[in-house]
């Protein structure tokens, strides 16, 4: 009813406009208040909240190269100080036009032996270990250069998420898990017992990686044939990487790929928030753990 009587208002003063008939007296004749006209006329302000919010969203989404969506968002902002939940942050993302880029599905790079020795699965899909360097676990991904393609393997502690060792390289050998383990034993230092679960590629069933495991006195334990949930969870940090801290590697030499992958991990240890982790990345959820076992 307002919103039509101030029509008809505006209306009426410019058919009477050259009798200079004043504004208010058409509100009074429409039964509409003056303040209610200008109001409806004047341009609307944002509220200065929204356009701060607004600010932080896109800053968010820049920086991390328009590859998150709101549930990052959210949790990015709620550890910054914003109380604000997920479906403003997507009304806000789709206002300004921001869409995630999706993630691109990945060729598989596992290759079976069936003259090596498979282990038994000791998880069966259980990936909340209750201690951390309690269950390790590993893959190998490919990625691809200006100078040809490239293979990584990580070593991933289950208890946080966290990344605890890497190695690349030219060539899919047994060296580059056997490197990427011996980085995280050294960084870590787990008991006697420790877990280290992988697929069934040959690089892992190898008497080499074997030694190996036994050496470190790590226990191994192996997906399912044709089970990708196995590891899930290390499939999940590939997809990330590649989707998240590489972006375009084939237009980076080795050196500038592996800076990158340097880079991300850093990240993805001591800041990404991880839903596994309450919101909290490996670093704080190992920390928030020490002094939740201490207090206790």
């Amino acid at each position: 009813r307002l919103l039509c009587a101030t029509r008809e208002v505006r209306y009426q003063f410019i058919q009477c406009n050259q009798h200079y008939y004043p504004i208010k007296l058409l509100c009074k004749v429409m039964k509409v208040s003056a303040s209610a006209y200008y109001a409806y006329h004047q341009p609307k302000q944002e509220n200065l909240a929204m356009l701060g919010l607004k600010v932080q969203v896109k800053a968010l989404f820049e920086k991390h190269k328009q590859r998150i969506g709101s549930r990052t968002i959210k949790t990015l902002l709620n550890q910054s100080g914003y109380e604000v939940g997920r479906y403003k942050i997507r009304s806000v993302m789709r206002k300004l036009e921001l869409v995630c880029q999706q993630r691109r599905a990945f060729k598989v790079t596992t290759k079976k032996n069936d003259k090596h020795q498979i282990q038994p699965n000791l998880l069966n899909q259980n990936f909340q270990p209750l201690f951390a360097n309690e269950i390790w676990a590993g893959d190998i991904t490919y990625i691809k250069t200006n100078e040809g393609w490239r293979y990584l393997a990580v070593v991933m502690d289950l208890f946080s998420r966290r990344i605890v060792g890497w190695s690349m390289s030219e060539r899919i050998k047994t060296d580059l898990v056997i490197k990427a383990l011996q980085q995280a034993y050294v960084l870590r230092q787990p008991q006697y017992g420790c877990v280290f679960h992988c697929d069934q590629g040959s690089q892992y069933t190898s008497k080499a990686f074997a030694k190996k495991a036994a050496k470190l006195k790590m226990r191994l334990s192996m997906s399912d044939v044709g089970c990708c949930y196995d590891n899930a969870v290390v499939e999940r940090f590939f997809g990330t990487l590649k989707h998240e801290g590489l972006g375009h590697t084939s237009a980076m030499n080795e050196d500038e790929v592996k800076q990158a992958i340097t880079h991300f991990i850093r990240y993805y240890n001591l800041k990404r928030p991880h839903t596994a982790n309450a919101g909290m990345s490996p670093f704080e959820y190992e920390n928030s753990q020490i002094k939740v076992s201490c207090a206790a």
